[in-house]
């Protein structure tokens, strides 16, 4: 009996602790840890550790692949930047462990039978092919958000995953966040009353231009970078870091960070889509610069009447006058008729402390449950199972996305059908031309076979 006590005081200390240093409520850790407490998984010998490629040497890629090398062998990277692949290989080689192979092409990555997966870090142009490719070769693939460019990639690329079997991890990963988690249970429990509306802060992008071309680098396959997108000249700015704020290849920071907090939102709404957008464009870009906007608001309604507001910010001008808790940026508030929940990745606050500190019922609505998103990945490619942002809900999570860019590039306020998957009623035909992109060749959809 002095054990059980004493195990259960130990118990309640460190659940006291992470609550302290986490900032969330004691009943959610308590709850948390006691799941936890079920015997732990074997730790995979050293024959049971898959085989994983990085394709795409970015920073997030590089970042990720450390992180997935805590439960996988890397044994091949791949780039169409020669000096970029080999800076990440030598990185990512542990002491005293061979170096993985070098690639330029993906494809003869995939034909490697001791690659059991891949870690998709390219540019959001390269997503839907790469992503293709690997199911495919049946590889499971941890995909980098936004999950692709275009909502018409998205449909393909459900059809082939659900048929090839393989476990896609689409890599919004607030979604194996307690934080965000918690926030999300509570809305959907009614915790602050009937949801009314809830509001989105994203930084805003880069309006710069206009750029000059210049020599392509000796490193760099400027033609294999492009890929599906459009031939142009080389401009250094359309490349590596800064891609994300051309259309040709992404959709600035709606689809940059608005793939991570628009996910949460609608995690918390739980509705597939919404009925309408429109969106309000703040600043239009310089001629001959950064394609995509830089400052924006977006408008979503749903079917149960659900407002969802996207603003964009910067250090000097509020966010769109809404007060929001603590004057914090860059999150979500979810506002009820009982009160508001405000979250994002370093807090989560409520006006009113005892929404967060009661505790659910038992018989409350749970969201799904992944303590870390890459191990999640890993723990789906031994079950099998489907991993806590599989393929259908990272085409949905990035079709919020391309909806309020759409909205934007068209500058119509549009009415969508979430079940055909295209917009109808007035100015549908605008709409629509947006929702698939003409892929250059020979990088088309026969390109990964």
């Amino acid at each position: 009996m002095k054990h059980v006590t004493f195990s259960r005081r130990g118990f309640m200390r460190r659940c006291a602790a992470l609550a302290a240093a986490s900032g969330l409520p004691l009943w959610f850790i308590e709850r948390q840890l006691a799941a936890a407490e079920a015997p732990a998984a074997k730790k995979p010998s050293p024959n049971d550790r898959p085989g994983f490629a990085l394709i795409g040497c970015g920073g997030q890629g590089t970042g990720d692949s450390r992180n997935a090398a805590n439960w996988g062998d890397l044994v091949a990277v791949c780039d169409v930047d020669a000096k970029r692949a080999a800076e990440t290989a030598a990185k990512l080689t542990p002491e005293g462990k061979p170096a993985p192979k070098i690639y330029s092409d993906f494809r003869r990555v995939l034909e490697r039978p001791d690659v059991h997966a891949l870690v998709n870090g390219t540019p959001d142009h390269w997503h839907t092919l790469v992503n293709l490719g690997a199911a495919r070769a049946k590889k499971d693939v941890y995909a980098e958000k936004p999950l692709t460019l275009t909502i018409d990639e998205g449909r393909r690329l459900v059809r082939e995953v659900k048929q090839s079997g393989i476990v896609l991890q689409t890599g919004t990963q607030q979604r194996s966040s307690q934080r965000f988690r918690l926030a999300c249970e509570l809305v959907r429990n009614a915790r602050i009353g009937k949801l009314l509306s809830a509001d989105v802060w994203l930084p805003a992008g880069l309006r710069e231009g206009p750029f000059a071309t210049a020599p392509v680098p000796e490193e760099l396959n400027w033609d294999f970078w492009l890929g599906p997108a459009p031939f142009t000249a080389y401009v250094p700015q359309r490349c590596h870091k800064t891609f994300r704020f051309w259309f040709e290849y992404s959709g600035g920071t709606m689809t940059d960070w608005g793939a991570h907090h628009n996910d949460i939102a609608y995690w918390a709404i739980g509705l597939v889509a919404p009925r309408e957008v429109s969106a309000r464009v703040l600043a239009e870009p310089i001629p001959g610069g950064y394609t995509t906007f830089s400052d924006y608001e977006v408008n979503y309604t749903y079917a149960n009447g659900v407002r969802l507001n996207i603003h964009t910010t910067r250090d000097d001008n509020p966010n769109g006058g809404k007060v929001v808790a603590d004057g914090q940026r860059n999150g979500i508030r979810f506002d009820g008729t009982h009160g508001w929940i405000w979250v994002n990745r370093d807090t989560i606050k409520a006006s009113d402390p005892e929404i967060l500190k009661t505790p659910l019922p038992e018989n409350a609505v749970k969201l799904p449950v992944s303590k870390n998103h890459m191990e999640n990945f890993f723990d789906c490619m031994k079950s099998r199972q489907a991993p806590i942002c599989d393929v259908e809900t990272g085409h949905r999570s990035a079709t919020m996305c391309h909806l309020g860019a759409i909205a934007m590039r068209t500058g119509r306020a549009l009415t969508w059908d979430w079940d055909a998957e295209k917009f109808t009623g007035a100015h549908a035909a605008e709409g629509n031309a947006h929702l698939a992109r003409e892929l250059r060749a020979p990088y088309d959809y026969s390109f990964v076979g």
